[in-house]
């Protein structure tokens, strides 16, 4: 099933080939993410990403309710796996 999963923007920087791209916190594991289709958004904010994609921005509340259930269904595998087109860090 491919699924959109709430992420906190916590940091944004522009990469070589000028596409804007940020940093994003999904429950401890933070992964890099695509803000080309969300351009408005800011450090702080929560953003729903699927395939690296941030598609929209939600509200705190929404991204921790979607994370939540996502929880429950066992739906969060996959984040934690090491993904080679999305290169994942450590969480500070």
């Amino acid at each position: 099933m491919c699924l959109a999963i709430p992420g906190k923007v916590v940091a944004i920087e522009t990469d070589a080939n000028g596409v804007k791209m940020a940093k994003a916190n999904f429950g401890g594991v933070v992964k890099k993410v695509c803000l080309e289709y969300t351009p408005d958004v800011e450090v702080g904010d929560y953003v729903l990403v699927h395939v690296g994609f941030a598609l929209s921005r939600v509200d705190e509340e929404e991204a921790q309710r979607t994370f939540q259930l996502l929880e429950e269904l066992n739906q969060l595998d996959e984040l934690i796996e090491a993904d080679p087109a999305l290169p994942q860090e450590n969480p500070p």
